[in-house]
């Protein structure tokens, strides 16, 4: 079995609903990584030093290659990553091997049969 690892930057208002979405679309589970600062085209706003962004959360979402574009676009359309600018990324990258995930393969194996 193939896997991808999708990776989600986002505000930490959206993190359940990506989440919730990537799920419902075959994501077995996530990482989140809370607590990250991203820089776009517009530089963030800072107030005596202090920086006035919004706080960012990274989801890591290791799926198999099948349902991947399907949760990649599930997670943009959801996180309205195309309506304004600094909504959010979602990147894919192929992954070579993984290890820990046996005990996810048998419930993929069954849930993506008729698209392999």
């Amino acid at each position: 079995m193939r896997f991808k690892l999708i990776l989600v930057f986002i505000d930490d208002a959206c993190t359940d609903a990506i989440l919730d979405a990537a799920r419902s679309k075959g994501a077995t589970g996530a990482t989140v990584i809370n607590h990250a600062r991203g820089e776009g085209l517009k530089q963030q706003k800072t107030f005596m030093g202090l920086s006035l962004d919004v706080q960012r959360d990274v989801v890591l979402l290791l799926v198999e290659e099948h349902l991947c574009r399907t949760i990649l676009e599930t997670v943009s359309e959801v996180g309205e990553f195309d309506r304004d600018s600094g909504k959010g990324i979602a990147i894919q990258i192929d992954v070579e091997d993984a290890v820990g995930v046996a005990h996810q393969v048998q419930k993929l194996s069954h849930d993506i049969e008729d698209q392999i």
